[in-house]
């Protein structure tokens, strides 16, 4: 290993682009706890509105964009609520630790 150039006291071996190459145990070195993600959700139903745990949510792949969508109970109401998910939302909901399924079709 050696110094990483311009940061006193750190050390490393330098990746591809250069740049020191980082481990998981150093990139969470120090931290104390997570704080759990919440996500904002709406309930067409009765119209509640609420804040969801990741594991409240369910998040489906599609091939296309018909076919890709997110998914949970209102906790208001009880109604299962089925919503789309473009690109946007399903890259928010994978970094938010949604539980993901790809969806294949039979063919």
């Amino acid at each position: 290993m050696t110094g990483v150039p311009g940061v006193p006291g750190v050390s490393g071996a330098e990746g591809v682009s250069g740049a020191p190459e980082m481990t998981v145990a150093t990139a969470f070195a120090g931290m104390k706890s997570v704080v759990p993600v919440m996500f904002r959700a709406g309930c067409p139903d009765c119209r509640g509105s609420f804040e969801l745990a990741a594991s409240a949510l369910r998040l489906a792949i599609g091939a296309t964009s018909r076919t890709t969508f997110y998914s949970f109970t209102c906790p208001d109401c009880g109604a299962a609520v089925r919503k789309p998910a473009g690109e946007r939302i399903v890259e928010l909901l994978i970094g938010g630790g949604v539980r993901t399924l790809r969806l294949t079709s039979v063919g």
